[in-house]
């Protein structure tokens, strides 16, 4: 069969729909990722892909939602917008994707299309054609609630292509641990492609004493550099070695204390999984990363979705959340010294890792066409 995968052009959006996509082609099926150029995977993944919207600019469409809308801009820079934010931002995205995406649709007639809540351009194109959609989750929202509040915002697009409302998918894949989230669907294995790096051979063993990794935002914006500066500021008085992750290049040319390095891209769940904590923005995928690997996490809220993910992970216990301010050696040392946080992030890796694998739906999806 043909499968059409959809995402919005976010980096962080594709990369976790990357697993399922390469096991249905694994399986023997055509699969085509679709989105604009920065909601594509790179060459290294071996799909092919296509960008249907190529004057698709992201940060215009967000300086717009932040100048007209500045008390809703204010609570998104906070973190406390819910999916009101979300719903201006993505409804205009996904205008933005809808013409072009149903344009492909109609040209490559695929026979199962798979789209992110975020993406609801995509159950569009679906629909169009008359084949069934899927909603993959990749976020820590409940994707129904996405769905609905992004469609609300969908613009024209819904009347452009004579529909009157996005249908109900086919089918959705939960990837949230319950203990940690509730979402609506088949549960999947959480899994996310790790870019094309490579992991340096002293990043895959433990080493002498504990590990922080440090990382920051695909996204640039507001609170994109996360931690990092607070991170390096407290760290020579952490007893721990700290690995700061696609470092801005100010930051990497500075002076850096003496147990501080840098790496570029690398796998970084793969790297977590050698005894080491993690420390980052908030974002969904390392919340994720860290969940699967069993590593104690810190994550710092922020704008959009991030102080929501972060206060998940501190519900369950599993890592701690707190603003960059108050990033301190205190804290980081209780990171990587609390055994509690350490036994909650294994108990939930442990939950994660009984899910069924991306590969293991692949006969759930055939049988919707």
């Amino acid at each position: 069969m043909r499968v059409l995968v959809v995402s919005a052009p976010m980096t962080g959006h594709v990369l976790p729909m990357v697993p399922l996509a390469v096991a249905l082609r694994d399986a023997g099926h055509d699969v085509l990722v679709a989105s604009a150029a920065d909601g594509l995977p790179g060459p290294d993944v071996g799909l092919p892909v296509r960008d249907v919207a190529p004057r698709f600019a992201f940060g215009p469409i967000a300086r717009s939602l932040l100048l007209r809308h500045p008390l809703l801009a204010r609570a998104e820079l906070a973190g406390t917008a819910g999916t009101r934010g979300a719903a201006r931002l993505f409804g205009r995205v996904n205008d933005q994707l809808a013409d072009g995406l149903v344009a492909l649709a109609r040209q490559w007639r695929p026979d199962l299309v798979v789209h992110e809540p975020l993406a609801v351009a995509g159950a569009l194109a679906a629909a169009r054609v008359g084949v069934p959609a899927v909603r993959q989750e990749n976020s820590l929202f409940d994707g129904r609630e996405l769905v609905r509040a992004t469609t609300e915002r969908l613009g024209g697009a819904l009347a452009r292509h004579g529909l009157s409302a996005v249908p109900s998918p086919a089918a959705a894949i939960a990837v949230a641990p319950p203990s940690v989230l509730t979402q609506q669907g088949w549960p999947m294995r959480y899994a996310a492609h790790g870019g094309a790096g490579e992991l340096p051979d002293w990043l895959r063993e433990p080493g002498d004493r504990s590990r922080i990794l440090v990382s920051r935002s695909t996204v640039a914006g507001p609170g994109a550099a996360g931690p990092m500066r607070a991170v390096v500021a407290a760290a020579q008085r952490v007893d721990a070695d700290f690995v700061l992750v696609r470092p801005e290049p100010r930051l990497a040319r500075a002076g850096l204390p003496r147990n501080v390095r840098t790496v570029g891209w690398i796998p970084l769940g793969t790297a977590l999984t050698a005894g080491a904590a993690l420390v980052h923005h908030g974002g969904a995928g390392s919340v994720y990363a860290a969940l699967a690997a069993g590593a104690p996490q810190l994550a710092t809220v922020g704008p959009g979705d991030r102080r929501h993910n972060a206060e998940l992970v501190a519900a369950r216990g599993a890592g701690l959340a707190a603003p960059v301010r108050a990033v301190t050696a205190a804290l980081l040392t209780r990171l990587v010294t609390d055994g509690a946080l350490a036994s909650a992030a294994r108990e939930v890796a442990g939950e994660m890792a009984t899910m069924p694998a991306p590969a293991e739906l692949v006969p759930r999806l055939e049988a919707l066409v």
